[in-house]
């Protein structure tokens, strides 16, 4: 069969088997680096589209809705206190295991943000645990920070 072939039927593809060795590395980008940079110094760093009015958390260097580029007046310092818009209790680890203590995930918009993050939480219980629950970003010190997402260490209620 041709490149230029045509397939009438999906059965009349051919079939290659073995394995394809591939390696990829995955980069956070310009605008990711430089969010990660800032959670390593203890902030957390969004982009502001002036066209759609939507504030980017994680930041990102164009808007997703009309296309803009987010330069360098787009950049903007948000605070680290936000809110519990959706949550849940994980019981099994991500082999399906059960974890010896349940923990508690949420997903939190932060104050002056749009976009939300999805983090752990800490001091979230059952008896507390609701849509709208104040919650802040805690870091972990600054010796320990590498520039990646767990240097927020957890989100716990203010």
């Amino acid at each position: 069969m041709s490149i230029l072939h045509s397939l009438e039927h999906p059965v009349e593809a051919g079939v290659w088997r073995g394995s394809i060795p591939l390696e990829h590395r995955y980069t956070a980008g310009v605008a990711g680096e430089r969010f990660l940079r800032g959670l390593k110094e203890g902030k957390v760093y969004a982009t502001r589209c002036a066209r759609c009015n939507y504030t980017y958390v994680p930041a990102r260097l164009y808007c997703e809705r009309c296309l803009s580029h987010l330069g360098e007046e787009a950049w903007l310092e948000v605070g680290l206190e936000g809110e519990l818009l959706s949550f849940t209790q994980v019981h099994l680890d991500p082999s399906g295991h059960p974890l010896a203590t349940p923990r508690w995930v949420g997903l939190v918009r932060l104050r002056g943000a749009s976009g939300v993050l999805m983090h752990n939480l800490e001091g979230v219980t059952q008896e507390n645990a609701r849509v709208g629950l104040a919650v802040k970003a805690v870091f972990r010190p600054a010796k320990e920070r590498s520039g990646s997402i767990n240097d927020i260490r957890h989100f716990a209620p203010v």
